[in-house]
């Protein structure tokens, strides 16, 4: 049996300290390009109320009818661990009545999500998204604006990937298609797998995002949602396209793409890489005007997209994270219980001065301090001994290229300020 006390929940995984400057280095990237945007940050709760998610995603989607993590709280309510963002978001901006005042409301969060699916790659139970919302506009050159950021902050990264649009249409005209659809798909039923089959009738656009192999021949042969648009929507679609366009930025549109959630309408989008394999979407997201509406608040047209961030960092080109590696700038190695004390001082000095110092507690040898020093790729060794201590001038070591040196704890300080300056 599973020792739950030393191991963590399948699905979820410890960010360890090794690891963990990717996902500062994304996160830092994300701040910087929202706020070019004039994105403003929201943090909204974990739990949440299951039915706001049973409304908002839908009852038929396979997010809400097997996926979420849903359980009786102390007070007889069904809360649910979110399982996507912009529910939430949606429902802060009514509670909180974000919408007065006029303008578009443009918000970003950082944070974790929970879904109980089979795992996949870069995919766990306890995910991190990234994403970003703007409500109040139906505006074609928001959408574009959205696409765009999203994908500024994935090139900026050193990630190459590629941008797939499609038109889902609207309330006018997708039931039409959805129910030629359901049509087209009952000579196909036997053919599909078990999740596209009780698809079929329940959520039948489901099917159309379906990635098993054998699956592939029957749905190219299904009827296209950009073909059954209503003039409206087939006007917004063009208008992206030509801000797209404006902005130099290539896509292929897709026309089988949908997105997994019933609140899509109109645009909606991935940007996809080649090095994840068959689930390969680094990002997604549309427009989802009406579901202001749907959740109790003013009419709000809204578009949004998320960014995966475990996929992110697994595809994070290695030479872009050095600078964001922790390493100390100094280790101060000692000889002996009064160059211990002497440490201690000069390290708290400098740290105060916005230095970056680290000191082995253990007492070891100063080899065994200097092979620490290089686990940690620590960028300096300063030495105290019995000579350091009586001279008032200590020797400092550059590892880079071992070149040695002595220095008085004054130059110490204009030295390492000098390096962070230049």
């Amino acid at each position: 049996m599973e020792d739950l006390l030393t191991n963590n929940l399948p699905g979820t995984r410890d960010l360890l300290p090794d690891e963990i400057a990717r996902w500062q280095m994304i996160e830092h990237h994300a701040r910087r390009l929202f706020f070019q945007y004039g994105f403003l940050e929201i943090r909204t709760p974990i739990i949440e109320s299951t039915d706001l998610f049973a409304r908002g995603i839908g009852s038929d989607t396979d997010i809400v009818g097997k996926e979420m993590y849903t359980f009786i709280d102390q007070s007889n309510r069904s809360v649910t661990l979110r399982p996507e963002a912009t529910a939430s978001v949606v429902r802060a901006f009514i509670q909180n009545t974000m919408y007065r005042g006029g303008g578009a409301t443009k918000l970003y969060y950082i944070g974790p999500m929970f879904r109980h699916e089979k795992k996949q790659k870069g995919r766990w139970r306890q995910f991190y998204q990234i994403g970003a919302e703007t409500l109040g506009s139906d505006h074609p050159a928001i959408d574009a604006e959205m696409i765009e950021m999203a994908l500024r902050l994935i090139e900026s990264l050193g990630i190459k990937a590629r941008l797939l649009i499609n038109s889902v249409g609207c309330k006018n005209c997708r039931p039409q298609y959805v129910d030629l659809l359901r049509s087209e798909l009952q000579n196909y039923v036997p053919n599909l797998c078990e999740d596209c089959r009780r698809r079929s009738g329940s959520n039948s656009l489901r099917v159309l995002d379906c990635k098993v192999e054998s699956c592939q021949p029957f749905i190219a042969q299904l009827p296209v949602i950009t073909d059954h648009l209503c003039a409206e929507c087939s006007g917004h679609f063009g208008r992206v396209k030509s801000f797209l366009e404006d902005a130099a930025i290539p896509y292929e549109i897709l026309p089988r793409l949908v997105r997994g959630l019933d609140y899509y309408v109109r645009t909606a989008f991935e940007i996809v890489s080649g090095d994840l394999g068959a689930q390969n979407a680094l990002a997604g997201g549309g427009r989802y005007d009406g579901l202001s509406e749907i959740l109790g608040g003013p009419p709000a047209p809204a578009i949004g997209f998320a960014l995966g961030l475990d996929r992110l960092v697994m595809v994070l080109p290695e030479d872009s994270i050095s600078r964001w590696e922790w390493r100390p700038e100094l280790l101060i190695a000692y000889m002996g219980e009064p160059a211990f004390r002497r440490a201690l001082t000069i390290a708290r000095e400098l740290r105060t001065e916005g230095r970056s110092c680290y000191i082995d507690f253990s007492g070891g040898s100063l080899k065994s301090q200097f092979r620490l020093a290089n686990k940690l790729k620590a960028e300096h060794v300063l030495i105290i001994g019995e000579e350091e201590l009586a001279s008032d001038r200590y020797s400092i070591k550059k590892m880079a290229d071992g070149r040695q040196w002595e220095i008085t704890r004054a130059e110490l300080g204009s030295y390492l300020k000098t390096l962070k300056e230049s």
